[in-house]
């Protein structure tokens, strides 16, 4: 927080230049990797080598509870609630002027000012979340690219999405789920 009492985007800026720093020098920094790989070959990997899919998604829902508490006690989830109550008034006031081009560009002007307080909002616990998610998202492509050499095959989960897009499919609906049962904003 700066002085005026809002967040500040500089530390999600550090943490988003060093997640790139990680991510651009991963294969040339050896420590980093190799460091990552001591940690995680034995754990996550232990858990996808059991059982590709059902490990994966263990592995998924780890990572998307730890990064949705960490997001319910890294944001301020009062001013969130406020904002999203009133971004809720302000769409009724929209259904309500949708024939009152004036009115509705007013209203449409006022629901865009809500977006970059939100995103600063949200994008909070980024600064605790950022470089953990490169090294994993790194250690993923490592992982899976050794397996699909040693297969000599892509690999796929549910038959027809790599790692990335099940990973995203999975940790959105995990994510949902989590954020309902904790109440995050």
């Amino acid at each position: 927080m700066n002085d005026s009492g809002k967040t500040s985007f500089r530390p999600i800026i550090i943490v988003m230049l060093i997640s790139l720093a990680i991510a651009g020098l991963w294969n040339k920094l050896a420590f980093i990797k190799n460091a990552i790989h001591f940690i995680l070959n034995p754990t996550a990997g232990f858990l996808i080598d059991w059982n590709m899919l059902i490990g994966m998604s263990i592995v998924i829902l780890i990572i998307t509870f730890i990064t949705t508490l960490v997001q319910k006690y890294a944001t301020d989830q009062k001013t969130l609630k406020e904002l999203k109550i009133e971004q809720k008034a302000v769409q009724k006031q929209m259904k309500e002027f949708k024939n009152n081009p004036q009115k509705m560009k007013e209203l449409q002007k006022h629901q865009m000012s809500f977006i970059p307080q939100q995103f600063k909002l949200s994008m909070s616990s980024m600064v605790y979340t950022g470089v953990p998610l490169i090294l994993f998202f790194r250690w993923f492509d490592d992982y899976f690219t050794v397996l699909a050499t040693v297969t000599g095959e892509p690999v796929r989960f549910l038959g027809f999405m790599g790692w990335f897009i099940f990973y995203l499919v999975a940790s959105i609906v995990f994510s949902s789920i989590f954020k309902k049962i904790l109440k995050v904003a």
